[in-house]
């Protein structure tokens, strides 16, 4: 079905022929013709259109370690898919040019193509990542109940910004989520990433009690949300978030409007040892030969999983036990 013919999900018609959008935080209200800032709906004709309703602008089967997910299906790989657009318009976004560019190009395919795809791939699911799935509402929905209905599982790479009552909607569907967590500090969501802090902190929370697996990701950008009380605040909200959740430290560079230096790699090593005070699970993304990559038992230190070469292999024992003590892991195999 093509956009032109399918209303968009959560938005109410206004008078004068306007639409509201009741999606996600930023609460558009769009006039005749007008597209949110999203890229990704337009009020046509009074009714709130999805823009790029099967239509893909990106997909690659991906290690699921990519995304990043560590603790789940360790070293299996994932078909991942994306839509251009995203509801967030961080200065410092490393995917811009899909993000951030509504116009990017897509081709046509339908949840059911996805899921041949990933069959044929022999991929442990589908994952939504590279822009911002949870914009893409419609499609990611329905593609993602035809991979349930399939045995798939769904992943979602997120910032998490969404209404409580889609993401109510769409959570049933999903396995597993990374979400990006950018700061512990609402100014700099405002200030970086036009948006505020409070609707995905209270997303993670929505994540963890519709059982999905969960992981975070911060970005560390120097001179905005690396230093060590910034580390400290993040740290103490994961450790009471009541179960464990992996945090991965990622590393900074300059992309888009902000032009910051990159993440020294000494940043990074100092919040990886800075979190572990407090948190079993904590790994560093996107620098070459730092620590930080493998999975070790908290209690006797084994290694669970190794990711030292080209594809992560897993030593846990019946999925999710030490190899070596046979104490239980925060993993799904």
């Amino acid at each position: 079905m093509s956009d032109a013919a399918l209303a968009a999900a959560w938005w109410r018609a206004l008078p004068n022929g306007q639409a509201a959008c009741d999606l996600c935080p930023v609460g558009c209200r769009l006039r005749e013709g007008q597209a949110g800032p999203c890229g990704t709906r337009a009020n046509r004709g009074g009714v709130m259109r999805p823009l790029h309703y099967g239509r893909v602008a990106a997909m690659a089967l991906d290690p699921i370690e990519k995304k990043p997910l560590y603790h789940f299906h360790p070293g299996r790989d994932i078909l991942s898919v994306a839509a251009p657009g995203c509801n967030l318009h961080c200065l410092f976004c490393q995917n811009w040019s899909l993000s951030q560019r509504s116009e990017a190009p897509t081709r046509p395919a339908t949840p059911q193509d996805l899921v041949a795809e990933a069959r044929r791939l022999e991929s442990v699911g589908l994952a939504f990542t590279y822009s911002e799935p949870l914009v893409w509402f419609e499609f990611v929905r329905d593609a993602a109940l035809a991979a349930r209905e399939a045995g798939l599982a769904v992943v979602l790479v997120t910032n998490g910004y969404l209404e409580p009552g889609p993401l109510a909607e769409l959570l049933p569907l999903v396995d597993a989520a990374n979400i990006d967590l950018k700061s512990m500090d609402d100014r700099f969501y405002r200030r970086v990433c036009k948006a505020r802090l409070g609707p995905v902190l209270a997303a993670i929370d929505s994540f963890l009690a519709a059982g999905v697996h969960v992981e975070l990701t911060n970005l560390l950008i120097p001179g905005h949300n690396d230093a060590p009380e910034d580390v400290d605040r993040l740290v103490e909200h994961i450790a009471g978030l009541g179960r464990p959740v992996p945090l991965h430290f990622s590393a900074y560079h300059p992309a888009w409007r902000l032009q910051a230096s990159p993440t020294p790699r000494a940043t990074l090593l100092r919040a990886r040892e800075q979190a572990r005070r407090r948190l079993d699970w904590v790994y560093l993304g996107n620098v070459a030969g730092a620590p930080g990559r493998d999975s070790h038992c908290p209690a006797c230190h084994a290694v669970l999983v190794d990711r030292g070469g080209v594809r992560a292999v897993s030593h846990l024992r019946g999925g999710a036990a030490c190899p070596d003590c046979g104490g239980p892991q925060p993993f799904r195999p």
